[in-house]
């Protein structure tokens, strides 16, 4: 069987390309060839020898991502997009346009154990991690759509399918890859990893002292309420997460965003809004506020848009950085929370 490409990174490549007798630079060639100009066959490669070519394309398959269905939402700036899988798994990944930015909200995992209440993915259960080519080329075949349209995209986030840190080493590799200016270069600060709250890899991800964004999903300030739509609090309970979120922010000193999905009659009173001002005020943090997007399963429905303000206010009273973001994709099921593997 073929190997992913995607899966090597730069050393890797070239470790290939010494066993085959090759010059060094044919590395680089090979690497500019995927991630710039972003050939995905190795026909397209013809600064390389015939010899090499077949041997690539012996040897590798130039990315494993079958696209099945391509959606649009109705306003034009949010694409869905399903990928089908070598094993017939498939995940989705979500492509928003901005005025001044273009984001790849990308999976990584098939399906999620995180288990949480409210979020499509989390009702599928796990299914198996993504290799770092799979979760690659998602952004990759990002960029190249955007590059057709004469744009460029700015912002990769680990907010789809999966809890980024249940499998830290294929992210943390990926980004790692995209990372390296021989080839994509996209800066670490431009990447964010959102987690549920997994008290040991967030140590782990603070002792490899990176610049990428974290962000954690919250949606409770208190154990019980937390515990009752976020499974994993009953194993990693709020006094233990924020001890570590204290401890992450001393010691880069970068900010997290704390994600709340605002529920209706659930978690958007005024007591859960001065609570997590008890909670996270003292923090260098920024709130991220969105209000619930619809799922199937889970009967819950967004706060009503006078909630949403009042609760933002109590917190920006309490000089808590805070923003209520716009709800994208809705109509196409593209929305936080509403990923999973069969696409409406």
């Amino acid at each position: 069987m073929r190997s992913n490409l995607f899966d090597l990174d730069y050393e890797e490549l070239s470790k290939v390309i010494r066993s085959w007798d090759e010059p060094a630079y044919r590395t680089q060639q090979i690497w500019q060839g995927i991630f710039q100009k972003f050939w995905n066959n190795p026909e397209e490669f013809t600064t390389l020898s015939l010899s090499l070519r077949k041997k690539l394309d012996q040897k590798y398959i130039f990315g494993v991502l079958n696209p099945e269905k391509d959606l649009q939402s109705n306003d034009g700036s949010t694409r869905k997009i399903l990928y089908r899988l070598e094993d017939n798994a498939a995940i989705e990944t979500v492509l928003m346009g901005y005025t001044d930015r273009n984001t790849v909200c990308i999976s990584s995992q098939v399906g999620c154990g995180m288990g949480c209440k409210f979020c499509a993915t989390g009702n599928m259960g796990f299914i198996r991690n993504l290799s770092p080519g799979e979760i690659i080329e998602q952004v990759v075949k990002a960029a190249a759509d955007l590059g057709q349209n004469g744009k460029r995209l700015t912002n990769v986030v680990f907010m789809g399918m999966g809890e980024p840190f249940h499998n830290y080493q294929p992210v943390m590799k990926a980004v790692r890859i995209l990372n390296d200016p021989r080839g994509f270069g996209m800066g670490t600060r431009r990447f964010t990893i959102s987690t549920v709250g997994l008290i040991p890899e967030i140590r782990r991800f603070m002792k490899d002292n990176t610049q990428i964004n974290l962000a954690i999903s919250l949606h409770a300030a208190d154990d019980l309420l937390r515990s009752s739509i976020v499974p994993i609090n009953r194993k990693y309970p709020l006094t233990e997460l924020i001890a570590v979120c204290r401890q992450y922010i001393q010691k880069t000193n970068r900010r997290i965003t704390f994600e709340w999905a605002l529920i209706d009659g659930v978690n958007d009173t005024e007591e859960q809004a001065r609570k997590l001002s008890n909670l996270v005020g003292d923090m260098l943090a920024h709130v991220n506020i969105i209000q619930l997007n619809p799922v199937s399963h889970y009967g819950g429905k967004p706060a009503e848009e006078e909630k949403a303000l009042k609760f933002k206010k109590i917190l920006t009273d309490s000089d808590i950085s805070c923003t209520i973001r716009l709800r994208r994709g809705i109509d196409i099921q593209a929305g936080c929370g509403q990923l999973a593997s069969e696409s409406n």
